[in-house]
């Protein structure tokens, strides 16, 4: 259906004009470096306005002035090309496929590992897709969260974001926890368990400090050394099964898949299956932090295509990959995939022990521990970013609304920084019990938020439509469209079905006090009624109800406003591009 918008700019009134004139903008770069970089005095004090630092393209066809930066976050955009693409590319790779994936083979065998991965995977990617032709639509402060707000159900909203925010909460102290356990690979008496923790506490604190340049640096750099241990592992991999280790190694001879048939394919059956099923999805939680990144670029219509397509690179070359070269050499009943914790526990250490190549065995752990850290500083800026929308829309405290003029929202991250010194509980004998049900809380929020973000894209699909609107005018059109959507709202059901089941039906069976049963039960699923809870909260308190698709607002906060005539002209221009050029763009960019 052809857009009801006509091509040629229509009059804007000066009402209007007068009105947007009254909007307080604000200009960072004419403050020192000192205050830019968040290291003055200066900078912790409130931005004065936002900096109107997004790129509206077809603004000259905007009928109301007073959209053209309507929702313009306070947030600075400072982050750069490079810094979104490696956020994509590596920002979730971390203790889920170092650590967690050996744990996965114990459960389903290689089998069952590539399957759930690769289901996942898939679901990912078309999650990733329509949270990407969402945002480099509407680069709006909280990203999903706001979509949700709008598309969904206010209440909805407010309950996946507070769940959202508490499970990123939770995820700090643990991932300091953690930290513990990877630099106890080179010995236990080091140093104190308190020592380590306030170590990398201070560390979170100092990146924290620098903003979203110190995370978006931070993560850069991290995912940089993650990409290529994990392609280095990879080359590895390849080698020894083919037979080319060391001698005296396991892998001095050719073994294939000796392992896929002895032990085998599949551990502990279908129910190992499901749990592997659950491992996965959990592996792959953060992949939706580059939709909060997007309101931090100044062009996301540029930069945001590169990645999300990166994810689909992340997914099929490094997991997939990865994982299949674990399921060839380490066999599932593997006794060091038993029972052990942090790196001892990963499969990437394990193997390059049996290769008997001990140095790079450090550099993993050297890699798993960055890779904590940056799931740390993952943590600070997502909570951080959802609290502040969640304060915009009236469902937290205004003051977490407060951004300095160094593009910090400063309580936010004080409030996420003081969930740090939970990790101290370690310390005593009940640590373990206290940090099973603060996970409890909020484990099955990434679940909620693949979820929100599947309905958002199939409400806006629908709003779009029914508001004469053609798909056409998008920038960015996700790969699988709304049936993409429709199937990542599937999987993500099978996922909770399957974590309802391995919740009171266990690897080895339920067990025979019922007390026990229920308290298995509530580590694992208690997210689910905290959630419901929150929602009946939400509404019993601001009484909104979700809106009809013509009512749907989607002008607020819109940066593409280009006709299907120019979004015509525009591809047809990238058409005419050399083949190579052409082939690179589908693969890489838009």
């Amino acid at each position: 259906m052809e857009p009801k918008r006509e091509k040629d700019a229509v009059e804007i009134s000066s009402d209007s004009v007068s009105r947007v004139d009254k909007v307080e903008f604000y200009d960072p770069s004419k403050e020192s470096v000192w205050t830019r970089i968040g290291l003055s005095l200066e900078s912790f004090k409130r931005a004065p306005g936002t900096t109107g630092g997004h790129v509206i393209a077809g603004e000259h066809n905007v009928t109301n002035a007073e959209l053209l930066h309507a929702d313009e976050p306070l947030l600075q955009q400072q982050m750069k090309p490079r810094h979104l693409k490696m956020i994509a590319v590596g920002g979730s790779i971390g203790t889920g496929l170092f650590v967690g994936s050996g744990l996965a083979l114990r459960q389903g065998g290689p089998a069952g590992v590539l399957i759930a991965w690769l289901l996942i995977g898939v679901m990912l990617i078309n999650i990733t897709q329509a949270l990407g032709e969402m945002c480099i639509l509407y680069p709006v402060s909280g990203g999903f969260y706001t979509l949700a707000n709008r598309f969904l159900d206010p209440g909805f909203a407010m309950s996946m974001g507070w769940n959202y925010a508490l499970q990123w909460a939770v995820t700090l102290p643990l991932e300091l926890t953690v930290a513990v356990t990877t630099v106890q690979y080179w010995g236990e008496d080091i140093l104190p368990v308190a020592a380590w923790i306030t170590i990398f506490w201070v560390i979170i604190i100092i990146l924290s400090v620098f903003g979203t340049i110190g995370f978006a640096e931070g993560e850069f750099w991290s995912s940089c050394l993650k990409l290529l241990i994990a392609v280095m592992f990879v080359f590895i991999g390849v080698i020894c099964v083919a037979g080319g280790g060391p001698k005296g190694s396991l892998y001095d001879h050719y073994i294939g898949g000796t392992f896929w048939q002895n032990p085998g394919a599949f551990a502990n059956g279908f129910k190992g299956l499901c749990t592997v099923f659950v491992t996965a999805a959990f592996s792959f939680a953060g992949t939706e932090i580059v939709g909060l990144a997007a309101s931090e670029t100044p062009n996301p219509r540029k930069t945001m295509p590169s990645a999300i397509k990166g994810t689909f690179w992340r997914i099929t070359v490094i997991y997939i990959t990865t994982l299949t070269i674990i399921g060839l050499l380490i066999p599932w009943d593997e006794p060091r995939l038993l029972g052990g914790s942090g790196s001892n526990a990963s499969p990437f250490v394990i193997a390059l022990d049996n290769a008997k190549l001990h140095g790079l065995s450090h550099l993993v752990n050297v890699t798993i521990c960055v890779s904590v850290m940056s799931i740390g500083m993952s943590s600070v800026y997502a909570t951080s970013r959802t609290m502040v929308a969640l304060a915009e829309t009236g469902y937290a405290p205004k003051f977490f609304t407060y951004v300095d003029k160094a593009g910090r929202p400063l309580w936010a991250l004080v409030f996420i920084l003081l969930w740090g010194p939970i990790a101290y509980v370690n310390v005593a004998a009940a640590g373990d019990v206290v940090f099973t049900w603060l996970l409890g809380l909020s484990s099955l929020s990434t679940l909620f938020t693949w979820l929100s973000i599947c309905l958002c894209h199939i409400r806006f699909r629908r709003a779009w439509k029914v508001q004469g609107h053609s798909v056409e005018e998008l920038p960015f059109q996700a790969l699988g469209g709304v049936w993409g959507s429709w199937f990542g709202v599937i999987l993500v059901t099978l996922v909770l079905i399957a974590q309802f089941y391995i919740a009171i039906w266990p690897i080895g069976g339920m067990d025979p006090d019922p007390a026990v049963v229920a308290e298995n039960f509530f580590e694992l699923y208690l997210a689910a009624p905290v959630m419901i809870l929150f929602w009946v909260v939400a509404y019993l308190w601001k009484r909104t109800l979700p809106q009809r698709a013509h009512e749907i607002d989607l002008d607020t906060g819109r940066k593409s406003w280009l006709t299907v005539e120019e979004m015509r002209e525009y591809r047809a221009e990238r058409a005419r591009a050399p083949f190579y050029i052409r082939i690179y763009r589908i693969l890489f960019t838009n």
